[in-house]
């Protein structure tokens, strides 16, 4: 079966321009479009698409608050935005509603296809800009209590994590701990496990949108 895609966006041009890129896909269909947040929402329920492209900023409801309702009712869905904005709150407030990508307009529509097939599978997705704005901002201390059970992650682990967040690579992070490379190496490997990511930009995805870090 195809990768069901609903396209949600006010401008008419750029649905039909995504549309038809997409369609060239063996892969994947476009099963609706949408242009408006509202109108997102009616669609998501009667069509069950696998992966949507949603535009941050529409009339009426916005990007942010559609995403927020859609994951809310179904966690399945994966949620890309697409945007011409690269603001910093519109990222977070993103990712905090659910979005699994953050993509900008500008993005060949190479990497839109291949965002659309690693959300499908599960993947997070960020445009580097904005990946670079993450890495910039995210500071502070971790909240203590992650929760309990397997999934709780070291004290140890959370240090790399911070670490990790702020840029620094595994050479970097074991000269900054006092520790070997290969050490590190099993310490993120054991991140990335327990949160359940599979690249360290999905674990500072997962980070924001369970507070296991403070935004300047």
């Amino acid at each position: 079966m195809p990768i069901q895609v609903l396209l949600v966006d006010d401008h008419a041009v750029l649905r039909d321009g995504l549309s038809n890129i997409i369609s060239l896909e063996q892969d994947m269909e476009v099963v609706g479009q949408a242009n408006s947040g509202a109108k997102a929402l009616e669609m998501v329920d009667e069509l069950d698409p696998q992966v949507i492209l949603m535009d941050i900023n529409m009339p009426g409801m916005s990007g942010v608050e559609a995403i927020r309702r859609i994951r809310a009712k179904n966690q399945k869905v994966a949620v890309l935005v697409l945007t011409m904005f690269d603001r910093d709150e519109y990222l977070y407030e993103s990712i905090r509603a659910g979005a699994t990508g953050y993509l900008l307009k500008d993005a060949p529509s190479s990497d839109v296809i291949e965002a659309i097939r690693s959300a499908a599978k599960g993947e997070s997705i960020l445009h580097p800009v904005m990946a670079r704005k993450l890495l910039d901002n995210i500071s502070g201390e971790k909240k203590a209590d992650r929760g309990s059970g397997d999934d709780s992650l070291t004290p140890r682990e959370l240090d790399v994590l911070q670490l990790m967040v702020k840029g620094l690579s595994n050479k970097e992070i074991a000269e900054q701990l006092f520790i070997s490379d290969k050490t590190v190496k099993i310490h993120v490997s054991n991140i990335l496990k327990k949160l359940r990511v599979k690249s360290r930009s999905q674990a500072i995805i997962y980070a924001i949108q369970h507070e296991l870090v403070l935004l300047d």
